[in-house]
């Protein structure tokens, strides 16, 4: 379908105060809602049957991801991954946490939070940058498991 088919679709939208058009073809189909929302969907031909094909063989399933888990932002605010601008850092990754290592400070209100790991493993990747504005619930650090 072409740019000029499309404004002519939008024009008749308008012009007749309609909210949604929906158009089906052999090989393609489209709908337009008004708000700027278009879907264009081409539609394959379906491949030709043969008569003595050999039954494919399934895929084999995708092995199960080991199981990892977050640190999760307590609060809104913003996150420090140290102390002050010339110490270390709480931890890096590769480095094992135990439940009461402190991972990072969150200043909320002018009041600088410690952030505990609530769990132990291996910390896997820091989630967040330093300085960075952060969301009640927002991943911090991905944690391996121990």
């Amino acid at each position: 379908m072409d740019i000029a088919r499309l404004k002519e679709i939008v024009a008749m939208m308008t012009a007749n105060d309609l909210s949604e058009v929906e158009i089906k073809g052999d090989k393609e189909s489209i709908t337009i809602k008004r708000g700027g929302v278009v879907t264009v969907q081409t539609v394959a031909a379906p491949a030709p049957v043969q008569a003595h094909a050999a039954p494919a063989a399934p895929a084999p399933a995708p092995a199960p991801a080991a199981p990892g888990t977050f640190i999760e932002s307590p609060m809104v605010g913003t996150f420090y991954l140290t102390p002050n601008p010339d110490a270390a850092p709480f931890v890096k990754v590769g480095q094992t946490v135990s439940a009461d290592t402190v991972v990072c400070i969150i200043e909320a209100m002018k009041v600088f939070n410690e952030i505990k790991a609530e769990k132990a493993g291996v910390v896997e990747s820091v989630l967040a940058k330093s300085g960075q504005a952060v969301e009640f619930g927002q991943k911090l650090f991905a944690i391996k498991p121990l």
